[in-house]
């Protein structure tokens, strides 16, 4: 698959394996030889040490990652900021970051906060909207379970509703021993008109990085389609 410079990592909720599917993303591209760069626009929660960008960074080694705004409260960016007292930056100042970024890197990988239409600044801007001024391809990470097949097909029908791109779909936390459901839901979903790139394995985190970086081009096998 001909990879753009910029990707953008969404879900179809909180709680889906953005992360882990960006660091498997950025793991994967590093051994291919490719530079790589990794934004995050909102980071909340570093009250109770969530720190996206660290966890890519020790799993897929060595990238760059920088964050746009820190919030304590582990909230949706706009929620938490109000709290802080924080002034959130507007989308496209994260999108000039990104460009810099793309100037001195094969791929940058920006991964959002929760859904594709969650808030980023107090003007509405989402990641829809930032992903239309980079004209930027998406990644959507989904669940496997009960509920992914309703929230995927409307993700997927907003991304086409505003002309924006999708690479494919990703489950993010593939169980090691899956039921009728997750099977049955991964068939469907590679049925969508988007490849389905692949699946991480649940608690792919817990690996050491070495292993992480080594299994996760097979993870992401559709990349190579």
């Amino acid at each position: 698959m001909n990879l753009p410079d910029i990707i953008l990592v969404t879900g179809t909720d909180t709680g889906v394996g953005k992360t882990i599917t960006t660091a498997a993303l950025a793991a994967a591209l590093d051994r291919q030889g490719r530079s790589v760069a990794v934004y995050k626009p909102c980071q909340s929660g570093a009250a109770v040490g969530d720190s996206d960008a660290a966890e890519i960074v020790r799993l897929a080694g060595v990238v760059s990652a920088q964050t746009g705004v820190v919030l304590r409260e582990p909230l949706a960016p706009v929620a938490a900021a109000a709290v802080d007292g924080t002034q959130l930056p507007r989308v496209a100042a994260h999108a000039e970051k990104i460009r810099d970024l793309a100037a001195c890197h094969d791929h940058v990988l920006v991964e959002g906060a929760g859904g594709l239409l969650v808030k980023l600044d107090t003007h509405g801007g989402t990641l829809a909207e930032l992903g239309a001024l980079l004209a930027a391809a998406f990644v959507l990470v989904a669940r496997p379970g009960l509920g992914t097949l309703n929230h995927t097909d409307l993700t997927l029908e907003a991304l086409e509703a505003r002309g924006l791109r999708t690479l494919g779909i990703v489950l993010g936390s593939w169980p090691a021993d899956p039921d009728l459901v997750h099977i049955g839901n991964r068939h469907v979903l590679g049925s969508l008109g988007v490849p389905l790139l692949g699946a991480i394995p649940e608690h792919a985190a817990a690996l050491s990085p070495a292993t992480f970086r080594a299994e996760a081009g097979a993870w992401l096998n559709g990349l190579s389609a």
